[in-house]
């Protein structure tokens, strides 16, 4: 039986469970998939002792992206460029580590915006984290034009634009609601507007009809950013659909099949999030 999981400390939250097992079912594949709680200083250890438990690889969320990084094989220059391992998977008895938080949030816009032409196209990123980098690079990777990052510690900002050059400008947070002419998308990176989070305060108005505008976080299902924005007739995506996309590729290394993002399962992970959705 061919085993994976998901490990961060602490790790009860993770809805990769209801992913995996929907998909190892639907495909008829004698397999496992588990929360695995990973305190910081066990991690080496449990990296280390994968082929050993059996695992074919895991998935890695907070605390530890940015430390398993240092720890596996860097699969491609672009996870090297992130600096954060976000899947880890064994191939002939190595430990490699890649980064899907980019292709799943790619993926998940062009399911949910199919209309939105990233190429040539401007973009504000709200929150410089490592969710923001990954964004920055693949928006950068399907030809976006400009990409200005906007974050409450300007340092940070300033930081990630380095990485990448001229089409990547920084700005003050105080100017996030001001720079939103001729944005084409808006991508909210940060905690806020989260459950238990303050919300983001920010004026839509500059924004025009026909930008799109997503959200990483997914608890609440649809933020009030996304509730202000699709008043205003502009297309939203949710951020589950990244949550889903970014799965995509771990189950594919470690079970040797490509698995969908279907309706069912978007209501499958819906449903757990919020036990009123579709009602």
């Amino acid at each position: 039986m061919i085993k994976a999981c998901v490990i961060g400390w602490p790790i009860s939250h993770s809805r990769s469970p209801i992913i995996h097992g929907y998909w190892l079912q639907k495909h008829g594949i004698e397999g496992a998939y588990t929360r695995e709680p990973v305190e910081p200083e066990r991690l080496a250890a449990f990296l280390g002792s994968l082929v050993q438990n059996g695992y074919a690889g895991c998935n890695v969320t907070l605390p530890h992206k940015e430390t398993t990084f240092g720890l596996v094989k860097p699969a491609d220059e672009a996870t090297r460029l992130l600096g954060a391992v976000n899947t880890v998977y064994v191939r002939d008895g190595a430990i490699l580590g890649t980064n899907t938080d980019g292709e799943g949030f790619i993926n998940s816009l062009k399911a949910g915006a199919p209309e939105l032409e990233i190429k040539g196209s401007r973009a504000i990123v709200l929150g410089a984290g490592g969710a923001a980098l990954a964004i920055v690079n693949a928006l950068l990777t399907n030809g976006a034009a400009e990409i200005v990052v906007i974050n409450r510690s300007a340092g940070k900002s300033s930081a990630l634009c380095e990485r990448f050059g001229a089409r990547v400008t920084s700005a003050d947070w105080s100017l996030r609601s001001e720079l939103l002419d001729d944005c084409d998308l808006l991508v909210n990176t940060t905690s806020l507007g989260m459950k238990g989070q303050p919300e983001l305060d920010i004026d839509l108005h500059r924004l025009d009809s026909k930008a799109v505008v997503t959200d990483i976080v997914y608890t609440p299902l649809r933020t009030a950013l996304l509730n202000d924005a699709a008043r205003r007739g502009n297309r939203v995506v949710e951020g589950l659909g990244m949550l889903l996309h970014q799965a995509v590729r771990g189950f594919e290394l470690w079970f040797g099949t490509r698995p969908s993002v279907t309706t069912e399962l978007h209501d499958l992970v819906a449903r757990d999030i919020d036990p009123e959705y579709g009602k």
